[in-house]
């Protein structure tokens, strides 16, 4: 762990010295997120015929994480339409097909099989760990070019060579946050409330009390409950204010984090600090929103940050889908396509009726050497599919009804 936060330094400082030169070409590409205007759909025909290629997307846009389905296909769409409306990939026209898992293993696999009856010919996906794991495996038998916005379980990329991730990884997520609290704040004691069945919240909670331990910090109080028992957090709540916790670390879903917010009222009042699964919480909130004032989240993206990309994002955005979720994991998937534009074009792919295994290779080869200067970063990548970035610690403050994020770091 000591490693990975000297590479989060390094990459931090590589971040800084390389955004004045983020126009020039040197060992690889630097791309752009692109202009924010909406252009033509998704129209063409199927596969290579006629010179689209089909784009895969797997994602729960229904049920209880549909806030992040829909945002990565909304997000994904965004930067397909902007690209095919600027004349495509080196002539070829993107088409997005996207498919629901409803966060759920078995229908992810389902999907995965039914897209590729429809000729696609790479993947961005799936969103959440679970899926993306067993998913992952499918496509590493495949040669399928796989890149998840979202899914941060260590598992997810690690089926294959052909697979890439956006985000960080829960264990690394888990010792920013740890770091970020010793170094910035004054609590010293820490309560956590968890989910133990899930890979995305126990691999938070490992990556924190690693770094935790080595920073000084004190986990005081730790209370689990599972997917069979989400809705009543009391029992964990009492015991998190009778243990002398200064602040208390979420790392789970909004959904069960509005919950625990909500029943914490009257019996629990310190700083809370959630993973980047509390993304979205202030919509769920609605009206009750005053409560998450001062929640600290982490995040690559807030949509009321001034940042010029980030603020051309958010307007393309809420023009194209003002009534849909907007969080990070939309900006996270805008940034996975324009990504898979900069490999295709320094892969030199100028052929849609290239087989999907051929792509890959070259795909895979081509992501070592480009770098994304896009809404959510500047990125590169390594040759494990891992990201290159520097982190974001976002609090929400709340004024006049309205929550909105602050960016801290």
């Amino acid at each position: 762990m000591k490693n990975l936060f000297k590479r989060i330094a390094a990459v931090s400082l590589a971040a800084a010295m390389t955004l004045g030169f983020a126009g020039c070409n040197g060992n690889g590409d630097s791309g752009s997120s692109g202009n924010s205007s909406s252009g033509a759909g998704n129209s063409g025909d199927v596969g290579g015929t006629s010179g689209t290629l089909v784009i895969g997307g797997i994602g729960p846009v229904t049920g209880g994480a549909a806030q992040y389905g829909v945002a990565v296909k909304n997000g994904a769409q965004l930067a397909v339409d902007e690209i095919n409306a600027a004349g495509g990939v080196n002539g070829i026209t993107l088409k997005l097909e996207f498919s629901d898992d409803e966060h759920d293993a078995e229908k992810s696999v389902n999907a995965y099989n039914s897209l590729k009856d429809k000729d696609m010919k790479l993947l961005i996906g799936t969103v959440t760990s679970a899926p993306c794991e067993a998913v992952s495996k499918e496509a590493a038998k495949d040669n399928m070019f796989l890149l998840t916005p979202s899914g941060s379980s260590v598992n997810c990329i690690t089926a294959g060579d052909n697979c890439f991730r956006m985000c960080f990884t829960d264990p690394m997520q888990g010792g920013i946050a740890a770091n970020y609290i010793a170094d910035n704040m004054s609590a010293k004691k820490i309560g956590i409330i968890y989910d133990s069945s899930d890979s995305y919240s126990t691999g938070i909670v490992t990556g924190f009390e690693e770094v935790a331990k080595e920073k000084g910090l004190e986990v005081v109080e730790k209370q689990a409950f599972t997917a069979d028992s989400k809705t009543d957090f009391s029992v964990q709540i009492q015991k998190i204010a009778d243990s002398g916790a200064e602040m208390l670390f979420l790392p789970f879903y909004y959904t069960e984090a509005a919950l625990v917010l909500q029943q914490a009222q009257g019996v629990l009042d310190i700083p809370v600090f959630g993973g980047d699964g509390l993304d979205g919480i202030i919509d769920v909130l609605g009206d009750k929103v005053d409560i998450a004032d001062g929640v600290f989240v982490m995040s690559p993206y807030a949509a009321s940050s001034p940042e010029a990309k980030s603020a051309a994002f958010t307007k393309a955005y809420q023009e194209k889908y003002p009534n849909d979720p907007l969080n990070q994991f939309a900006a996270d998937a805008y940034d996975c396509v324009y990504a898979v534009k900069l490999a295709m074009e320094k892969g030199e792919i100028k052929d849609a009726s290239i087989s999907a295994s051929e792509l890959c290779n070259k795909l895979k080869a081509a992501m070592t050497q480009i770098e994304l200067d896009g809404v959510t970063g500047l990125t590169k990548w390594a040759a494990d599919g891992e990201p290159e970035k520097a982190p974001k610690v976002l609090k929400i403050v709340v004024k006049d009804g309205k929550g909105e994020y602050e960016v801290l770091s």
